[in-house]
């Protein structure tokens, strides 16, 4: 809890200054059955209109003066909350960012949206109440019972034995509560996952027609959250009822016993209306008090949760100081017996990988789906790191190149194509932010995507919809291998990003990608033949292994399992690749 009390450090003004005016607005309420007292004992009975009217007007005077402080104090706790919680919003952010795939992989991007979003709203909505009530409510219960004292002594008793009685009950709540709020989270989790898998989903599940299985998913989820919502919401709920209940008997008792200290002529009628002003200001903080303790379970809930987030430290870490790569080397990339298992699974999905690619050489990768060959090529910019094995490029070992080095020497195309809000400019402008207009023409030209923009009526200022959803699948795919171009990185991966485009298309961006200039050492990674053929030398893998490396015509002599997917994907043995 450290890390969130952290973020209210920059606004210690506004998280002194509201509990304070709140304390001095409690301060003055407190006055107002004294003075209601002596206007029933003095004003009342003396007929003293003018006394009346002077009580009256100092009652006015308070109420004023009151409101000043209260507005006064909520302007402080709403500024410390919302600045707070912003801070905290983007911190947790910024940290997110800096997680690597396996940390976003075992915490769950829906888990991650709630503590963004929910999580986040409830620790703002804790921390205002907390500074306007946590000082304020205590010290009205306190204070009220001992301004009772001061009125009758033997009536206050009743103060004495009813605050007792209701702070267990309130800490009892608490107590029982808290878990499950943080399991409400928990189930909001799961509903959010059911939500954001079913509207990224929406088309392929009616195309399947499986709109009411995902009702059906949904609804379960949905229950799951609303049984845990009822369950913490009934012993929340309890906290007013039984407040109201111990309050109202302790009220009861009060009036008896002042009823009686009154005709006995020990005290007079305004102490017993005060006693009750007293014993009622009581009863409305405990109330307030009640709420203030349901919002702060929440909050600490969601605290928690956000904290396990701040606990997560990065898996794969950068040195201080990166080392630089050693450009005019002759091998661009060496793996030498890597071997890679994911987080969530026990058997390794590469294992004892060896190969050198030369700089400027164009590599295919090929083999079925789950061989491996995606997790080859994520291991080259550090999205994962392996278990065993070193993985080189140009010299040194990606371990000690810093972030922003990594990211100059390789360009990635993943396999789903990953399009912003914004223009087709702003989107390619991710791969050099300070490319001109022409190289973004060029980048578009190799990955044939120009017709694209030129079917738009804006051009290349043309803006794409949430996910690129105006744009076919097709033309993400050269969009996104457009942006990489745009980089000009020595090593472009491409990672089945040419599979929604037609063979010849496919055959057209393969010869602009020979072409270019700067010669990059390319990774194409695909399951088809004709995108692989004509690369200098292809890695086929096999269930985590390397089942032959070299050229097509040397594969097709001594690899098997290449030999039977070129079989299976040629018309009599001779590939089209037209």
């Amino acid at each position: 809890m450290k890390k969130l009390l952290s973020f209210i450090i920059g606004y210690r003004k506004e998280a002194v200054l509201a509990p304070l005016f709140k304390m001095l607005e409690a301060i003055l309420e407190l006055f107002v059955p004294v003075i209601v007292k002596r206007i029933i004992d003095i004003c009342i009975a003396a007929s003293d209109t003018a006394y009346i009217l002077k009580m009256c007007g100092v009652l006015f005077l308070l109420a004023l003066t009151g409101l000043l402080f209260s507005v006064t104090a909520q302007y402080f706790s709403a500024k410390a909350a919302v600045g707070a919680s912003t801070r905290l919003r983007y911190s947790l952010f910024e940290h997110i960012s800096k997680l690597s795939y396996p940390d976003i992989d075992t915490l769950g991007t829906s888990g991650l949206i709630t503590r963004m979003t929910s999580d986040v709203n409830q620790v703002q909505n804790g921390i205002n109440l907390t500074l306007r009530l946590l000082l304020r409510s205590p010290f009205v219960v306190f204070g009220a019972m001992i301004m009772a004292f001061t009125v009758d002594k033997v009536s206050a008793v009743t103060f004495a034995v009813t605050i007792p009685v209701l702070s267990a009950v309130v800490f009892a709540v608490l107590l029982s509560s808290m878990p499950l709020y943080r399991l409400v989270q928990k189930r909001l989790d799961r509903v959010l996952l059911s939500t954001r898998s079913a509207l990224n989903g929406v088309r392929v599940i009616r195309a399947f027609g499986r709109e009411q299985q995902e009702i059906n998913e949904f609804e379960e989820a949905n229950a799951e959250l609303n049984i845990t919502s009822h369950k913490a919401g009934r012993i929340s709920a309890l906290l007013n009822p039984v407040t109201l209940v111990l309050v109202n008997i302790a009220i009861i008792v009060l009036i008896y016993t002042g009823a009686l200290r009154v005709n006995s002529g020990v005290i007079t009628k305004g102490s017993v209306v005060a006693l009750y002003n007293y014993m009622s200001q009581i009863l409305i903080e405990l109330v307030k008090l009640a709420n203030l303790i349901i919002s702060i379970s929440r909050a600490v809930a969601s605290a928690k949760r956000i904290e396990a987030v701040f606990e997560t430290r990065p898996s794969i870490t950068y040195p201080e100081k990166g080392a630089e790569p050693d450009l005019n080397s002759d091998t661009a990339v060496s793996f030498n017996n890597v071997s890679f298992t994911y987080p969530s699974s026990s058997a390794p999905a590469v294992s004892d990988i060896s190969f050198s690619v030369r700089k400027g050489e164009r590599i295919g990768i090929i083999g079925a789906t789950g061989s491996g060959k995606t997790t080859v090529i994520n291991l080259i910019p550090r999205f994962y790191d392996p278990g065993s094995g070193e993985i080189m490029l140009f010299g040194r070992n990606v371990k000690e190149y810093s972030p922003e080095t990594l990211s100059k020497l390789v360009a990635v195309v993943p396999q789903k194509a990953v399009l912003f809000n914004g223009t087709v400019k702003d989107n390619l402008l991710w791969g050099n932010s300070s490319a001109s207009d022409e190289e973004l023409h060029e980048a578009l030209e190799i990955a044939q995507g120009l017709d694209i923009i030129a079917s738009k009526k804006n051009g290349i200022n043309e803006v794409i919809t949430e996910g690129g959803k105006n744009l076919s699948g097709g033309q993400k795919q050269r969009l996104t291998i457009a942006r990489a171009l745009v980089k000009k990185a020595p090593v472009l991966i491409l990672d089945d990003s040419s599979s929604a485009l037609d063979t010849a298309t496919d055959k057209r961006l393969r010869n602009a990608l020979s072409k270019l200039n700067y010669r990059p050492t390319v990774f194409i990674v695909s399951q088809r033949i004709s995108s692989v053929i004509d690369c200098d030398r292809i890695i086929v893998m096999d269930d985590g292994n390397i089942a032959g490396i070299g050229t097509n015509d040397e594969l097709l002599a001594g690899c098997e399992i290449y030999r039977e997917i070129y079989v299976s994907q040629t018309k009599g043995g001779v590939a089209d690749v037209s």
